[in-house]
């Protein structure tokens, strides 16, 4: 990038300067409201977090604000600014708003739902997923004054975090609404703190949950230990089948391989994810091979009396739910059921099983040319002084999958302030607020670029 083509956006990067402490007080505000959308926690939450969104939308500059419905559903946000000519393109930005549960607040060294700057870093839920992604576009259009050069939609989800369970519905209301000739899903990453990434290929999931049983009641485990199996013996005997020796997942008739666009290293890898000292790499391949096209394998929680209310008697049933990772490729309604069916064939001894399917997310790739994709590629060039990564992701995003068959012609980007130190979903979950500002300058650079 020249000099010249540096000076055309000199406007820009003095305006998100200044609107730092703008984004961070916006940031603050939503991470403050614990919108957890999963089931059993309070919606009252969720539905304010929406409305606090909505209100800095209108702040700034987006036109027809309003909630969207859907019987059962906690509410989308959406808002939009016309082009300000007729063959300007129009992007829609998405977001979500929801977040997952807090986990033990022992666990966090501040509050969750009280954002705390240490070192750089803003602390708190929803900090890097997602809310984050919010204050990115809101902070591209602010640096326009809320007149920018393209036609912009925004449309903030608040059931990401469970599934996306009622998009299917919220599509076929509002199909017209959302169409756009490129949509930017701030709902992903960096490839690290000051190298931005796109991320070109999500791994899909299926989850279920399992039960066993072998008794009517709970019987003295002295009396009857050694004749009749125990519930949790069942249970943990068929979920140790679902790997094998090396560490590979088990399950017959997956989708596996692919060639990542670059390597994760294996040090790097153990630091952010905290690994301890002497464990060891499960699976075969590269590291990015084995978390961005291999299936992988998880048991996410047993239901189980715990160790400090233990009872001397052979435990009648026990559960647990079992989340599968898919490589791109993959069929998720097949994998449900060679998951099923092999849960089902990997119970010992006669016990009872009940096999439950519930979640299914899509894998995707994505193909990261084009005009869409070259404008991002110049604003992150500007914003970071070097050039975007791509990179694939371990996690699902449903929305793209939703997106893409809703509106086929249209380019998907996922971008994202979150580092892979962000510990998203886990305690002390973090943002740079650098990456916040640099994120938002990278787009609002690229909707100039596709304005031509």
């Amino acid at each position: 990038m020249t000099n010249a083509d540096v000076n055309m956006f000199d406007d820009l990067v003095a305006s998100v300067a200044q609107l730092g402490p703008v984004m961070r007080a916006d940031l603050d505000e939503l991470v403050r409201i614990d919108s957890v959308s999963a089931p059993g926690f309070d919606p009252s939450p969720v539905r304010r977090c929406a409305l606090t969104a909505a209100g800095q939308l209108e702040a700034a500059g987006f036109h027809g604000v309003r909630l969207l419905e859907q019987d059962g559903a906690h509410p989308a946000v959406y808002g939009e600014i016309a082009a300000p000519v007729g063959d300007a393109p129009t992007i829609l930005l998405y977001a979500h708003y929801d977040v997952q549960p807090q986990g033990p607040d022992e666990l966090w060294n501040s509050p969750p739902f009280e954002p705390v700057e240490i070192d750089g870093r803003l602390y708190g839920r929803g900090t890097a997923d997602d809310k984050s992604g919010i204050v990115i576009h809101t902070g591209a259009v602010r640096a326009y004054d809320g007149r920018p050069p393209v036609g912009v939609k925004v449309f903030l989800e608040g059931e990401e975090e469970i599934g996306s369970v009622h998009l299917d519905g919220f599509l076929g209301e509002h199909r017209a609404l959302l169409a756009a000739d490129a949509i930017v899903v701030a709902d992903a990453g960096t490839w690290s703190v000051g190298v931005p990434a796109f991320t070109t290929s999500l791994r899909g999931l299926v989850d279920c949950v399992i039960e066993v049983r072998t008794l009517e009641v709970g019987v003295h485990s002295g009396m009857w230990g050694g004749v009749f199996p125990d519930a949790l013996s069942v249970l943990v005997r068929a979920l140790a089948t679902l790997h094998d020796e090396r560490g590979r997942v088990a399950v017959p008739g997956l989708a596996r391989g692919g060639s990542p666009p670059v390597e994760v290293e294996e040090m790097s890898a153990r630091e952010q994810a905290g690994v301890l000292d002497g464990v060891s790499m499960i699976g075969v391949g590269s590291i990015s091979e084995r978390l961005w096209f291999e299936p992988s394998v998880s048991v996410l929680a047993i239901d189980a009396p715990p160790v400090a209310e233990p009872i001397n008697q052979l435990l009648p049933s026990a559960r647990a739910k079992v989340s599968l990772r898919l490589a791109p490729g993959d069929d998720p309604e097949q994998a449900m059921e060679a998951l099923l069916a092999h849960l089902k064939g990997a119970v010992p001894w006669g016990a009872v099983v009940a096999v439950t399917p519930g979640t299914v997310a899509h894998p995707f790739s994505l193909d990261a040319t084009g005009p869409a994709y070259d404008a991002f590629r110049t604003g992150f060039r500007l914003a970071y002084g070097r050039d975007a990564v791509d990179k694939g992701a371990g996690g699902s995003i449903p929305f793209v999958q939703a997106f893409s068959e809703a509106y086929p012609q249209a380019a998907l980007l996922l971008t994202g302030a979150a580092d892979p130190t962000s510990q998203i979903h886990g305690p002390n979950e973090s943002l740079d607020l650098g990456e916040l500002h640099r994120s938002a300058l990278a787009e609002a650079v690229a909707l100039r670029v596709m304005a031509g």
